[in-house]
C-alpha cells in the first residue's frame, strides 16, 4: 500500500514516515499544500495522510481538490481540536481526523481502519441505482439526485444517505451509521448528528415529509418513506 504523508513540520514527518515504513507501507512525503496535489496526481496513492496547517495550500483546500475527481482515503491532522475544523475537515471528504499529538500506533490503526472500509466497499458495495423515493444515488459516480436536482455530497454524507436509503423507512443505528460511513465504532455520535444536518440541508426536504431524515432518540436515524 503507497501512503502520501503531507506534513510541514521535518521531525514529524520523519518520525511519522519511519514509523509507517516499519508497518510495511510504501511512503511518499511532501512538505506543502502544492507538493501534495502533485504528488497526489503523479503517484495516486492509496491513502493520504494532511496535515490541516500545510503552507502554500492549506490541508483543507488539499482535500478539496482531490475530492474534486478522487475518492482516495484521506487522514486528517492537527493540532487543532476544536469542533470547527474536525468538521471542516470532513465536510471537505476526509475519511478522518486526528488530533496532535498523536501515538503513531493509532494512526496506524485509523490507516487500516479506512484502509479495510475502502476495500470492503469496493468489494461489496453493488453497482448501479439505488433509488428511494424522488432520490436516486448513482453507486459508481457517487452522485445524487432529487428529481431532476443534482445534490452535492461529500464521500462520507454519500455513504451516510446510501444506508439510510438502503434502509427506507427503517430506522439505521447510530451505530451502524457509524462503522459504515467511518469504517470504525469510535464515538462519532455528534459528528454524525452534524453530517445528518448537512444533508437534511442539502435534501431540502420539509420536516416529517417523505425523504426527510429523522433522528430517532438514543437509536438512530431513518429516512421517510
Amino acid at each position: 500500500m503507497k501512503i502520501l504523508v503531507a506534513e510541514d513540520d521535518v521531525d514529524l514527518l520523519d518520525v511519522t514516515v519511519y514509523a509507517l515504513r516499519k508497518q510495511g507501507y510504501n511512503v511518499s512525503t511532501a512538505t506543502d499544500g502544492t507538493q501534495a496535489v502533485e504528488r497526489w496526481r503523479a503517484e495516486q496513492p492509496d491513502l493520504m495522510v494532511l496535515d490541516l496547517g500545510l503552507p502554500r495550500l492549506s490541508g483543507i483546500e488539499v482535500c478539496r481538490r482531490v475530492r474534486e475527481t478522487s475518492a482516495t482515503p484521506v487522514i486528517m491532522m492537527s493540532g487543532k481540536g476544536d469542533d470547527e475544523n474536525v468538521v471542516q475537515g470532513f465536510l471537505v471528504g476526509a475519511d478522518d481526523y486526528v488530533v496532535k499529538p498523536f501515538s503513531h500506533r493509532q494512526l496506524a490503526m485509523r490507516i487500516r481502519a479506512v484502509l479495510n472500509r475502502a476495500a470492503q466497499k469496493l468489494e461489496a458495495e453493488p453497482t448501479g441505482l439505488l433509488k428511494a423515493g424522488d432520490l436516486c444515488l448513482d453507486l459508481q459516480s457517487h452522485e445524487v439526485t432529487k428529481g431532476d436536482l443534482t445534490v452535492r455530497l461529500t464521500p462520507l454524507e454519500f455513504r451516510i444517505l446510501y444506508i439510510l436509503a438502503a434502509n427506507e423507512g427503517r430506522v439505521v443505528s447510530s451505530t451502524r451509521l457509524i462503522e459504515y460511513a467511518w469504517g470504525y465504532d469510535g464515538g462519532e455520535a455528534s459528528l454524525l448528528k452534524t453530517h445528518v444536518c448537512h444533508i437534511r440541508r442539502k435534501l431540502g426536504v420539509s420536516r416529517g415529509q417523505p425523504g426527510d431524515i429523522v433522528a430517532i432518540p438514543w437509536v438512530g436515524y431513518k429516512l421517510l418513506r
